[in-house]
């Protein structure tokens, strides 16, 4: 079964929904990095311009070098300014140190932001993470003097402050991006279908139009809708079409007027040989009183004539064929006795085993006599020139299961077989397995004949080898065997018949179509 990932539908609606989850996770991480930033930036911001204002204030009014006492005023006053806030300060000068909250071990302060803050004169600051909760720390000193110089005065201020306002907000946007993400993706799959429809629905046309036009549809065309990719291969297709459409219409043209030519030829060419015949027939039966030479060219004459009559007489029965015209005449016949009937008529009851067929009256069926013998002396006379004797005649009824029951007419020789490369060639017309074309005395249309006939009773004909071993004539070689299978209705089938005229009122139309053309 395949896989509906692997058609492209399923790989459209892959790639769409990739690279749309691939665009709302980076979108989102942007969006939150970005957005983290910014809350704690402005909250930085703020807690460092306050703790600034502070500093400056408290700071002026201590003396300097500053006491113990002064620390602990300046500490608890910083403090003290943002009661909201918790912030715990920290206030330093040299060994001293004093915080706001009393036993504080201000363990955030790490020694390089200390060794920092007595070496720079602008505020530091770091975000350090204790227990799972996010503080910021802030470490400013304190100056003397104009903006300019601004010489360090050995106190330094430090602050932690906790960040559980920000990290709300931070959480809130994380849980806000995750719960974007989910509808931003569905709403992707559906676009992604919706796009994936689009781009199929030419897909889709295109493929319905080219099995018609296999189908034999060849006026079929597409709808050229736009000036994309998929709108430059209808066009293709549409122009492709039309240029195979003309060239069929080209070549049945050519083919109706080459059948028409091989029957207008054979039917003048029967009138003068029936004259020549009947000369060649006198001729034949004087030759024993003419004289040695003359009497073997009269022979000659009056053996190609004879060869010449049954070309001609092949090629209107082939052209009857290609024309539609060919029409069955059923009759409730007697199979059997309808194929000793062609064995006698041409002397073959001493030369074909006919052992193979059955009593008088035990298998019966419609089929048209005049076809029926053509089919069995087409079959016959080819394993006679070309198999190698005996040849054996067989027929027989079987029945399938749910289906009519077949009669099964069997020509067998005891040649060496036909070669595997000639055996899907054996009904073309005209084939021979020889590439010397040396003569031969058929015309080569014989089993071609013999083939369409079967083919206008609705049955099958097909050519094989017989197994050897499985007949028991290893010895003399398989041999070849040629096999018809004609339905035996037990009614006479009108439906059959309809259709059959109906397919040969078709061949004419169409004939008359080209010949017009």
């Amino acid at each position: 079964m395949k896989s509906p990932l692997r058609g492209l539908r399923g790989r459209l609606l892959v790639a769409f929904v990739l690279v749309a989850a691939l665009a709302t996770l980076t979108t989102g991480a942007l969006t939150f990095r970005e957005a983290r930033t910014g809350v704690l930036q402005q909250s930085q911001d703020n807690v460092i311009k306050r703790l600034r204002d502070h500093v400056n204030s408290f700071a002026a009014e201590i003396s300097y070098p500053p006491t113990q006492p002064d620390l602990e005023w300046v500490a608890a006053q910083v403090s003290r300014a943002e009661p909201t806030q918790n912030w715990r300060v920290l206030a330093t000068y040299r060994d001293l140190r004093a915080t706001s909250t009393p036993q504080d071990g201000f363990t955030e302060l790490s020694p390089a932001m200390r060794s920092a803050v007595g070496s720079r004169r602008a505020a530091v600051f770091q975000r350090v993470t204790t227990k799972g909760r996010s503080s910021l720390v802030v470490g400013m000193p304190v100056t003397f003097g104009s903006p300019g110089d601004r010489p360090a005065s050995g106190v330094a201020v430090f602050l932690t402050v906790p960040q559980t306002g920000e990290q709300g907000y931070v959480d809130a946007l994380v849980t806000a991006i995750g719960r974007a993400v989910l509808p931003a993706l569905g709403l992707a799959v559906l676009l992604a279908l919706l796009a994936a429809r689009g781009v199929l629905r030419p897909v889709r046309e295109l493929r319905r139009a080219t099995r018609s036009i296999a189908e034999g549809h060849l006026d079929t065309r597409l709808a050229v809708n736009g000036s994309d990719e998929l709108a430059d291969l209808s066009h293709t297709f549409n122009e492709t079409a039309a240029a195979l459409e003309e060239s069929v219409a080209e070549l049945r043209r050519m083919e109706a007027r080459a059948r028409r030519f091989v029957a207008d030829v054979s039917h003048e060419l029967r009138t003068p040989l029936a004259a020549m015949s009947a000369v060649t027939d006198v001729l034949d039966e004087d030759a024993d009183r003419l004289d040695g030479d003359t009497a073997t060219a009269v022979r000659l004459i009056s053996s190609e004539t004879v060869k010449l009559t049954r070309l001609v007489d092949d090629l209107m029965e082939i052209s009857r064929f290609d024309a539609g015209a060919a029409g069955l005449q059923l009759d409730d016949l007697d199979l059997a006795e309808c194929l000793r009937h062609t064995l006698a008529a041409r002397a073959w009851l001493d030369t074909v085993d006919s052992a193979g067929l059955p009593a008088p009256g035990e298998l019966r069926g419609r089929a048209d006599p005049r076809r029926l013998d053509v089919v069995v002396a087409n079959l016959v006379g080819n394993a006679l020139r070309h198999g190698a004797r005996p040849v054996q005649l067989r027929l027989y009824a079987r029945e399938s299961p749910g289906a009519d029951r077949v009669a099964v007419i069997e020509v067998l020789d005891s040649g060496s077989g036909i070669p595997a490369d000639v055996l899907p060639h054996v009904f073309d017309r005209f084939y021979k397995s020889d590439t010397a074309r040396t003569r031969s005395e058929g015309s080569g249309l014989g089993l071609s004949i013999a083939a369409e006939n079967v083919r206008l009773h609705g049955g099958t004909v097909r050519a094989a080898n017989r197994d050897a071993n499985r007949e028991g004539n290893r010895e003399k070689g398989g041999g070849a065997v040629f096999t018809v299978e004609i339905p035996l209705p037990h009614d006479a089938d009108p439906n059959q018949e309809q259709q059959q005229e109906q397919e040969q009122q078709k061949k004419k139309e169409m004939e008359k179509e080209g010949e017009k053309a």
